[in-house]
């Protein structure tokens, strides 16, 4: 596959995963900020909050039916397909949540709508991430697989970046001001500029040349069984390793989330200085991921994801008496310490992951192994960061032992992994 062709198919997956984090950051800011009011009215603040969390949450929850939905497309009518439709129902979800009417214009309806375009979001998300991974991984010359796969990775802080670029000046309006004048709306319309980039960069791509290659040798032999129904009676232990080994890749929710949520309640500073040091600590993420990837290539995979989860694991007791100081400079350059760490895992897990499934089975087992992680993982991480934050205060050994807990977790299923062979066609 020549290099033209795969850094083409490597800024689609970028554009396409942009989107999803993007309209991942604004959902999480939107459901702390306003979303309690405008949909789930209450004389209990807490009820609001939880109200819009629980919104929240099933958009986890729903990822692993897009999995599986589109990890059967992807396996059996084509990549590129799959991903056409995941962009178009995500970018379209999105927007349309920009155009619901509140609560008190439409009652009951207003929070139904909006679940129902979460669960629509949830369940694109779901198909979205293993499709990109899997473009850019199929596509890749040999011997840069892991680093054109970390495109789709690429996407976090992109998005990341956006989201709070927007959300920057809405921030330091008062909630009353932003839900009476609509410019809550704005982040989510603006997804649609997105959508139309992404789907223009998406029609021209040709379909991966593994699996037209697995499509003919398909067509040879009997038809096989769904792909997930082949993930889990030929492929578990593979499936259930790659899902604890994609823990680590949602320690993002530590860096971004948690932090808030630390230095807030127990630092008590103020929630705009930390969003604007975690706008820096984006442009670190987005500037060192790449670098760090193809860095990269010239080590075993295996090695190098366990000593980057090694690393971001120590660098967590730098962290915190860093941060302590509660100034902007030291929240960006104690949490920018872990990120760069985290974000060398996070570049290459995708590729890693990428090739432990056979082909015909690849798109859904991929898909499934990250969004399970992120169904249970993905939501249990903020609530659990959250007790410990509560329980604990101003002391953050638990908070410290508890991100190493998660890295531990994907050390062991990468060392179990390596035990396997890899398909890698």
């Amino acid at each position: 596959m020549s290099n033209s062709s795969a850094k083409k198919v490597a800024f689609a997956a970028f554009i396409g995963t942009t989107i999803e984090w993007y309209d991942f950051y604004i959902y999480a800011l939107a459901s702390v900020l306003i979303f309690g009011q405008l949909f789930f009215p209450s004389d209990n603040e807490f009820v609001q909050i939880l109200g819009a969390f629980a919104t929240f949450a099933v958009g986890f929850l729903s990822r692993p039916l897009g999995a599986m939905l589109f990890g059967h497309i992807g396996d059996r009518l084509g990549r590129k397909k799959s991903l056409i439709i995941t962009l178009l129902l995500m970018g379209t979800a999105t927007t349309c949540v920009g155009l619901l009417p509140s609560y008190q214009q439409a009652g009951i309806l207003a929070p139904t709508l909006l679940v129902a375009l979460r669960i629509l979001q949830g369940v694109a998300v779901g198909g979205e991430w293993g499709g990109a991974v899997l473009m850019t991984n199929e596509h890749a010359p040999k011997g840069l697989k892991n680093f054109f796969s970390s495109f789709a990775q690429w996407g976090s802080p992109a998005g990341n970046i956006l989201a709070l670029l927007v959300f920057s000046y809405i921030i330091r309006l008062p909630v009353n001001e932003l839900i009476d004048s609509g410019y809550w709306r704005i982040p989510f319309l603006a997804s649609a500029i997105l959508l139309i980039i992404g789907i223009i960069a998406r029609v021209t791509l040709t379909e991966s040349p593994v699996f037209v290659e697995a499509s003919k040798k398909q067509a040879d032999l009997k038809q096989e069984s769904a792909p997930i129904i082949e993930v889990f009676k030929k492929a578990l232990p593979l499936l259930l390793l790659a899902i604890g080994a994609n823990v680590l890749s949602f320690s993002g929710i530590f860096s971004n989330t948690l932090m808030i949520g630390y230095t807030t309640l127990v630092l008590g500073v103020e929630k705009s200085v930390i969003v604007d040091a975690l706008f820096w600590i984006a442009i670190v993420h987005f500037v060192a991921q790449p670098f760090i990837s193809y860095w990269s290539e010239k080590f075993s995979a295996t090695r190098f994801l366990i000593c980057t989860a090694m690393l971001a694991m120590a660098s967590v007791f730098l962290l915190f008496p860093i941060i302590n100081s509660g100034t902007k400079t030291s929240f960006i350059i104690g949490i920018s310490l872990n990120v760069i760490c985290y974000s060398g895992f996070y570049g290459v897990i995708a590729g890693y992951l990428s090739r432990i499934f056979p082909a015909r089975m690849r798109y859904t087992g991929l898909s499934m192994s990250y969004q399970g992680c992120a169904a249970i993982f993905g939501s249990l991480i903020p609530m659990i960061g959250g007790y410990v934050i509560y329980t604990y205060k101003n002391f953050w050994l638990p908070l410290a032992l508890f991100y190493c807990g998660l890295a531990l977790i994907s050390i062991i299923c990468i060392y179990l992994l390596s035990k396997y062979r890899y398909y890698d066609e």
